[in-house]
This record gives C-alpha cells, structure tokens and sequence, in this order.
C-alpha cells in the first residue's frame, strides 16, 4: 500500500532530506483528510525523479511525500519511520512564494538582517543590498544591529537610520539586554506556518544571538579572527527550527553569511526594479522631473532633493547609486 503525506523540508545533506510532516487536518495539509500512518512525524527522504538533482529541492519547501509499509515499523504501537529514509520520497514540491540561491532557501517570509555595531565594522552597502533582495522577493526585512553595547552610539544610529527607512529594527547586545525581550516578542509573533531566517556577514555574532534568544538551538559558534577580524563561518548548512510542537508552526533559520551573496552573478531583478527596493523612496516615485529619471544624480530628482533635504538618508541612497551601476552593466540575454 502506498501513502501520502506533506510537509516542509527542514534540512537538506548529501541528497538526505529532512522532512517535517504536517499532521491529518493541519491547515497546511492536503484537502485529503485520510489519516495517513506517518503524519506529523520527522522524516528522512530523498528526492524522486527530477527532484533528485541538486538543486531542484531547497530548505523551506512545501513538498509531498510517498512512502509505503516498508517505510516504518510499529512497537507498542507507536510509529517509527524508517531512521535512513529507505521507502520515503519527495515526488512533488508545492507552488513556492519564493526562491533564493543564497542562502538556498524556499519560501521565506521574514529575513533578520544582522549587522554588527563593531567588530567587524558595519558595512551598510552590503546591508543595503541584502533588504534589496528581501524586498524584491516580498520578504520582509528586519534590522538587527548586534554587539550594540560594544559601540552604543553607533548602534543608536544605525537603529535609527534603519527605522526612519519604515523598517522594524533592533539593537541588542551580548553585554546587555537592549531591546533583545523586544526582538524575542516579535519573533515569537511571527504566525505559524511561516519561516524566518537570519543572515549577516560572518562573524556578527548570529549564532551567539539565536543561541541567546532560544538555548535549546544550541547553534556553533565560532571565535572572530583578530588579525583580519573575520568571522569563521560556522553555519554550513541550512536548518529550520520549529518555534513550537505545532505541526504548522512556523520556523527559525540560520543561514551561511551573506558574504556568500554574488549580486552581480545571480541577476535577482533589472536596475528598473531596484527603486522600489528601498521602500522610503516608494512615496517620491513619479514626482521628479524626468520620467526616466535613475534616481542617482539627475537635478529635479525628487528622491536626490530628499537626501538634500535629509529625509532619505545619504548612506542608503549611496548605496542605491552602487547598486544602480552594478545593474547598469548588467548584460540582457
């Protein structure tokens, strides 16, 4: 007899996927309400047909699983699946909101960018480029300035800088509290069935922070480099962690830093899309004076008059303009 189930890829090595299965009724299930025997179980499985190159199958998926009586064992009723994912298979994965190459990950709906005050020194174009890529891919981005109490007044402004572009931002710090029970509360108000990962730059302090905000992770981390003051990137790969026992709960992830980002490589969006990546200069789009206008350096630019006047700040508007001529040289196939 052959059984169906659904659930979400939580991890993914060497072609062995890790499956987490919704249970019979589940508002994430199937509409087949049938009860099958290994619904809301962890599984192993590995992906059938195409879906068994690399690449086809990413952390985050809503997948449908196949499996039959081989597949598990029953003692003193209670079901065990099979420990090496013989019989298990992933033959479908479901319409994805969306899809990153790096980190490889599906369906996110929440991207904490983590960026530390000091030690490494924040880089804000790269930062800049990362809630870019969020925003394009309607992942909402928030702003999580770590090791604050190393240099609290850069953090202040960092913090600051950040929210007055319209998104939710944090400051916390390993030394102190700072708005960490606020960053905890919104994590923990994120609805189930959705997905939230952290991503930063190595050595930011990532897996210190998760490790600080939920214990029972107990994520690696690794010591900064103080010749170089880059952080060895301990996070190899990427795993989902249930924020609770819910079978449609949502999920926690750790990702590999965004230096493994290639915004020139990986084309994500054309330099026409790009104003509407950075989202306080949403309410200025159509008011210049040019209606081809690059937004860079034209005169009646109303978003180069905002910087002028310091309602858009210079650093994110510097980094629109690096963004704009890396996608300016982009190359249309």
């Amino acid at each position: 007899m052959t059984y169906t189930g659904y659930g979400r890829v939580i991890k993914g090595v060497g072609g062995l996927f890790t499956v987490k299965l919704f249970t019979c009724g589940s508002r994430l299930h199937s509409e087949d309400d049938t009860p099958m025997p290994l619904d809301g179980h962890t599984v192993f499985a590995r992906g059938r047909g195409v879906l068994h190159k690399k690449g086809a199958l990413l952390v985050g998926d809503l997948v449908k699983v196949c499996y039959d009586q081989t597949s598990f064992t029953s003692e003193n009723g209670e079901i065990l699946p099979a420990a090496d994912g013989s019989g298990i298979s992933i033959d479908e994965v479901l319409n994805r909101t969306c899809a990153l190459i790096r980190p490889p990950m599906a369906n996110l709906d929440v991207l904490f960018v983590t960026l530390a005050a000091a030690s490494p020194d924040p880089v804000p174009e790269t930062v800049d480029k990362l809630i870019a890529i969020a925003e394009f891919n309607r992942i909402e981005p928030v702003i999580v300035i770590t090791k604050s109490d190393l240099a609290p007044s850069r953090a202040e402004e960092l913090k600051s800088l950040y929210r007055n572009a319209g998104f939710n931002a944090f400051g916390v710090g390993f030394g102190a509290d700072g708005d960490l029970q606020d960053l905890k509360d919104y994590i923990n108000r994120i609805p189930d069935g959705k997905i939230a990962a952290f991503s930063g730059a190595s050595g930011v302090g990532k897996s210190t922070l998760l490790n600080t905000l939920f214990p029972s992770l107990r994520l690696e981390t690794g010591e900064i480099s103080r010749r170089i003051e880059r952080g060895k990137n301990t996070t190899r790969v990427v795993e989902l962690y249930p924020l609770s026992d819910a079978s449609d709960c949502s999920f926690l992830a750790d990702t590999p830093g965004f230096t493994m980002l290639d915004f020139e490589r990986f084309d994500f969006f054309e330099k026409e899309d790009l104003p509407l990546t950075f989202r306080e200069f949403l309410p200025l789009i159509g008011s210049c004076r040019y209606t081809k206008c690059s937004h860079t350096k034209e005169e009646g630019c109303a978003i180069v008059d905002a910087v002028k006047a310091g309602t858009i700040s210079p650093s994110r508007h510097k980094s629109f303009v690096s963004l704009y001529d890396i996608l300016k040289k982009k190359t249309k196939w």
